[in-house]
């Protein structure tokens, strides 16, 4: 069975807002399990490649290949996790030929 509610104007802006201040904060929060691993914070690109021990030009190169990152403004951030398990992931289906 379906109802009707009538409510104020007044009291549907309000509840919209709630709403929609909940989502952001959800979305835009870190997580419990993010905020206790160093590895879920934003690296720069030079970081990324001293974390990894390579060249930015290799680091450019595998980002061409489809390594992951994060644009922000106008720069580029890694996530190491994401890196990580990015090369994990890739290193089983490219065979060396």
């Amino acid at each position: 069975m379906t109802k009707l509610v009538v409510i104020e104007f007044d009291e549907l802006k309000n509840f919209t807002r709630q709403v929609i201040q909940e989502e952001f904060k959800n979305a835009f929060s870190p997580k419990a399990d993010q905020m206790s691993s160093s590895d879920e914070r934003l690296l720069s690109r030079a970081q990324m490649a001293k974390e990894l021990n390579i060249s930015l030009v290799t680091l450019n190169q595998w980002q061409k290949d489809g390594l992951p990152y994060r644009r922000l403004h106008r720069r580029l951030y890694f996530v190491k996790s994401e890196v990580l398990n990015y090369m994990y992931t890739n290193q089983k289906s490219k065979k060396k030929g």
